[in-house]
Protein backbone atom coordinates (compact mmCIF):
# COMPACT_ATOMS: atom_id res chain seq x y z
CA UNK A 1 0.00 0.00 0.00
CA UNK A 2 1.48 3.14 -1.03
CA UNK A 3 2.59 5.71 2.21
CA UNK A 4 0.70 8.75 2.71
CA UNK A 5 2.51 11.75 0.60
CA UNK A 6 2.84 14.55 3.86
CA UNK A 7 4.55 17.72 4.62
CA UNK A 8 5.65 18.85 8.11
CA UNK A 9 5.13 22.44 9.00
CA UNK A 10 8.13 22.37 11.03
CA UNK A 11 8.95 25.02 13.76
CA UNK A 12 12.45 24.21 13.85
CA UNK A 13 12.14 23.32 17.85
CA UNK A 14 11.52 20.43 20.24
CA UNK A 15 7.99 19.62 19.58
CA UNK A 16 8.40 19.33 15.93
CA UNK A 17 11.63 17.45 16.30
CA UNK A 18 10.00 14.78 18.32
CA UNK A 19 7.02 14.73 16.10
CA UNK A 20 8.80 14.44 12.90
CA UNK A 21 10.97 11.41 14.71
CA UNK A 22 7.48 9.50 14.97
CA UNK A 23 6.20 10.30 11.70
CA UNK A 24 9.30 8.84 10.50
CA UNK A 25 9.04 5.54 12.19
CA UNK A 26 5.33 5.01 10.87
CA UNK A 27 5.05 3.21 7.78
CA UNK A 28 1.80 4.99 7.00
CA UNK A 29 3.76 8.36 6.20
CA UNK A 30 6.19 9.37 3.62
CA UNK A 31 7.28 12.96 4.73
CA UNK A 32 8.56 14.79 1.91
CA UNK A 33 8.87 18.19 2.56
CA UNK A 34 9.39 20.80 5.61
CA UNK A 35 7.99 24.37 5.71
CA UNK A 36 8.96 27.55 7.99
CA UNK A 37 7.22 30.53 8.50
CA UNK A 38 9.60 33.53 8.31
CA UNK A 39 10.12 36.77 9.15
CA UNK A 40 11.41 38.61 5.86
CA UNK A 41 12.19 41.87 7.62
CA UNK A 42 14.60 40.27 10.30
CA UNK A 43 15.36 36.74 8.29
CA UNK A 44 14.50 34.86 11.06
CA UNK A 45 12.33 31.91 11.65
CA UNK A 46 8.68 33.40 13.07
CA UNK A 47 8.15 33.38 16.94
CA UNK A 48 11.48 31.91 17.56
CA UNK A 49 13.81 34.16 16.41
CA UNK A 50 16.01 31.43 14.67
CA UNK A 51 18.33 33.15 12.17
CA UNK A 52 17.40 31.64 8.85
CA UNK A 53 21.56 30.42 8.01
CA UNK A 54 20.97 27.83 11.22
CA UNK A 55 17.23 27.07 9.84
CA UNK A 56 18.87 25.97 5.88
CA UNK A 57 22.11 24.14 8.28
CA UNK A 58 19.37 22.37 10.19
CA UNK A 59 17.15 21.36 7.34
CA UNK A 60 20.32 19.89 5.64
CA UNK A 61 21.26 17.78 8.60
CA UNK A 62 17.88 16.38 8.45
CA UNK A 63 17.70 15.70 4.45
CA UNK A 64 13.94 16.41 3.62
CA UNK A 65 13.15 19.09 1.01
CA UNK A 66 12.37 22.28 2.61
CA UNK A 67 10.68 25.48 1.67
CA UNK A 68 9.81 28.80 3.98
CA UNK A 69 6.21 30.88 3.77
CA UNK A 70 7.93 34.49 3.53
CA UNK A 71 5.82 36.86 6.27
CA UNK A 72 6.04 40.58 6.86
CA UNK A 73 7.38 42.22 9.84
CA UNK A 74 4.67 42.22 11.47
CA UNK A 75 1.67 40.68 9.52
CA UNK A 76 -2.27 41.16 9.93
CA UNK A 77 -3.81 37.61 10.37
CA UNK A 78 -5.37 38.01 7.30
CA UNK A 79 -1.98 38.85 5.26
CA UNK A 80 -1.31 35.49 7.28
CA UNK A 81 -3.66 33.29 5.85
CA UNK A 82 -3.29 34.76 2.26
CA UNK A 83 0.22 33.85 2.47
CA UNK A 84 -0.55 30.51 4.19
CA UNK A 85 -3.38 29.79 1.60
CA UNK A 86 -1.19 30.03 -1.27
CA UNK A 87 1.86 27.64 -0.19
CA UNK A 88 -0.86 25.10 1.09
CA UNK A 89 -1.97 25.67 -2.40
CA UNK A 90 1.10 24.92 -4.40
CA UNK A 91 1.99 21.71 -1.95
CA UNK A 92 -1.86 20.13 -2.92
CA UNK A 93 -0.35 20.74 -6.69
CA UNK A 94 2.46 18.58 -6.04
CA UNK A 95 0.29 16.00 -4.67
CA UNK A 96 0.65 16.29 -0.92
CA UNK A 97 -2.77 14.98 1.22
CA UNK A 98 -1.53 15.35 4.64
CA UNK A 99 -0.18 17.69 6.49
CA UNK A 100 1.99 17.67 10.12
CA UNK A 101 2.21 19.49 13.27
CA UNK A 102 3.58 18.92 16.19
CA UNK A 103 0.73 20.61 18.31
CA UNK A 104 0.14 18.70 21.27
CA UNK A 105 -2.99 20.08 23.25
CA UNK A 106 -4.46 23.28 22.48
CA UNK A 107 -7.45 22.38 20.63
CA UNK A 108 -8.68 25.77 19.16
CA UNK A 109 -5.19 25.84 17.25
CA UNK A 110 -5.68 22.42 16.17
CA UNK A 111 -9.63 23.28 14.73
CA UNK A 112 -8.12 26.39 13.52
CA UNK A 113 -5.25 24.71 11.28
CA UNK A 114 -7.98 21.76 10.01
CA UNK A 115 -10.19 24.21 9.00
CA UNK A 116 -7.36 26.06 7.22
CA UNK A 117 -6.82 22.53 5.30
CA UNK A 118 -10.05 21.48 4.70
CA UNK A 119 -10.75 23.12 1.58
CA UNK A 120 -7.81 21.63 -0.11
CA UNK A 121 -8.63 18.48 0.82
CA UNK A 122 -5.68 18.02 3.58
CA UNK A 123 -6.03 16.03 6.59
CA UNK A 124 -3.65 17.29 9.55
CA UNK A 125 -1.68 14.92 11.04
CA UNK A 126 -0.36 15.12 14.95
CA UNK A 127 1.71 12.86 16.03
CA UNK A 128 1.85 14.42 19.45
CA UNK A 129 -1.49 14.89 20.46
CA UNK A 130 -3.19 14.77 24.08
CA UNK A 131 0.14 13.60 25.01
CA UNK A 132 1.73 14.39 28.50
CA UNK A 133 3.79 17.17 27.94
CA UNK A 134 6.36 15.83 30.62
CA UNK A 135 6.38 12.39 29.78
CA UNK A 136 6.54 13.80 25.99
CA UNK A 137 9.92 16.27 27.55
CA UNK A 138 11.59 13.26 29.14
CA UNK A 139 11.66 10.75 26.05
CA UNK A 140 12.94 13.79 23.88
CA UNK A 141 16.02 13.78 26.41
CA UNK A 142 15.84 9.60 26.18
CA UNK A 143 16.27 9.57 22.56
CA UNK A 144 19.44 11.94 22.76
CA UNK A 145 17.55 15.04 21.06
CA UNK A 146 19.26 18.19 21.91
CA UNK A 147 17.47 21.36 21.79
CA UNK A 148 18.49 25.21 23.59
CA UNK A 149 16.17 27.82 25.00
CA UNK A 150 15.81 30.57 22.31
CA UNK A 151 12.74 32.67 23.07
CA UNK A 152 11.19 32.78 26.49
CA UNK A 153 7.95 34.71 27.59
CA UNK A 154 9.27 37.10 30.05
CA UNK A 155 5.56 37.04 31.59
CA UNK A 156 5.95 33.58 33.22
CA UNK A 157 10.28 32.72 32.72
CA UNK A 158 13.10 35.19 33.68
CA UNK A 159 16.43 35.84 31.51
CA UNK A 160 17.91 33.08 33.31
CA UNK A 161 16.03 30.19 31.33
CA UNK A 162 16.81 32.21 27.70
CA UNK A 163 19.92 30.38 26.54
CA UNK A 164 19.13 27.37 28.38
CA UNK A 165 19.71 23.61 27.05
CA UNK A 166 16.83 21.13 27.15
CA UNK A 167 17.86 18.15 30.05
CA UNK A 168 16.52 17.25 33.36
CA UNK A 169 17.84 19.88 35.74
CA UNK A 170 15.60 21.84 33.43
CA UNK A 171 12.38 19.96 34.21
CA UNK A 172 13.05 20.14 37.54
CA UNK A 173 13.73 23.76 37.23
CA UNK A 174 10.65 25.10 35.66
CA UNK A 175 8.25 27.31 37.74
CA UNK A 176 4.55 26.11 38.61
CA UNK A 177 2.30 26.42 35.96
CA UNK A 178 4.99 26.46 33.02
CA UNK A 179 4.06 23.61 30.77
CA UNK A 180 6.92 21.25 30.29
CA UNK A 181 6.75 21.77 26.59
CA UNK A 182 5.71 25.06 26.67
CA UNK A 183 2.42 24.75 24.74
CA UNK A 184 1.00 27.95 26.30
CA UNK A 185 3.72 29.80 24.40
CA UNK A 186 6.10 30.07 27.56
CA UNK A 187 9.45 29.38 25.46
CA UNK A 188 10.73 28.41 22.03
CA UNK A 189 13.61 26.31 21.00
CA UNK A 190 16.05 25.26 18.49
CA UNK A 191 16.61 21.67 18.11
CA UNK A 192 19.95 21.00 16.68
CA UNK A 193 21.07 17.27 17.46
CA UNK A 194 19.20 13.88 17.60
CA UNK A 195 18.04 10.97 16.00
CA UNK A 196 16.45 12.21 12.95
CA UNK A 197 19.75 14.15 12.45
CA UNK A 198 22.71 13.56 9.82
CA UNK A 199 24.99 14.95 11.97
CA UNK A 200 24.60 18.30 15.10
CA UNK A 201 24.13 21.77 13.85
CA UNK A 202 27.16 23.76 14.85
CA UNK A 203 26.59 27.57 16.35
CA UNK A 204 27.51 29.56 18.76
CA UNK A 205 25.27 31.51 21.64
CA UNK A 206 25.41 35.42 20.96
CA UNK A 207 23.79 38.19 22.35
CA UNK A 208 20.87 37.84 24.81
CA UNK A 209 18.12 40.68 24.32
CA UNK A 210 14.91 41.72 25.03
CA UNK A 211 11.85 42.73 23.08
CA UNK A 212 8.05 44.18 23.32
CA UNK A 213 5.26 43.08 21.18
CA UNK A 214 1.62 44.63 20.75
CA UNK A 215 -0.15 41.55 22.14
CA UNK A 216 -2.68 39.59 19.89
CA UNK A 217 -6.28 40.78 19.55
CA UNK A 218 -8.64 38.30 20.98
CA UNK A 219 -5.99 36.32 23.19
CA UNK A 220 -7.53 33.41 25.57
CA UNK A 221 -3.76 32.81 26.37
CA UNK A 222 -3.64 33.37 30.46
CA UNK A 223 -0.08 33.99 29.59
CA UNK A 224 -0.43 36.67 27.09
CA UNK A 225 -4.19 38.61 28.26
CA UNK A 226 -5.11 41.14 28.81
CA UNK A 227 -1.81 42.93 28.44
CA UNK A 228 -1.14 45.50 25.47
CA UNK A 229 2.25 44.70 25.05
CA UNK A 230 4.36 41.13 25.63
CA UNK A 231 7.66 40.90 26.51
CA UNK A 232 9.85 38.13 25.15
CA UNK A 233 13.97 37.33 25.72
CA UNK A 234 15.62 36.36 22.77
CA UNK A 235 19.23 34.15 22.45
CA UNK A 236 20.70 34.95 19.24
CA UNK A 237 22.36 31.64 17.97
CA UNK A 238 25.16 32.15 15.61
CA UNK A 239 26.32 29.71 12.71
CA UNK A 240 29.77 28.91 13.10
CA UNK A 241 31.09 30.38 10.03
CA UNK A 242 29.38 33.48 10.67
CA UNK A 243 30.84 33.60 14.19
CA UNK A 244 33.74 35.68 15.05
Amino acid sequence: MPKLKTYFNWSSGKDSALALYYLLRDKKYSVEHLITSINSHHNRVSMHGLRRELLQQQNEALGIPYSTIELPEEPTMAEYEVTMKEAVLQLQHNGFAYAAFGDIFLEDLKVYREQQLAPFNIQGVFPLWRRNTRELLSEFIDLKFKAILVCVNAVVLDESFTGRIINRDFIDNLPPGVDPCGENGEFHTFCYDGPIFKEPVQFEVGEKIYREYKAPENVDDKNLAPKSKVGFYFCDLLPVKDSV
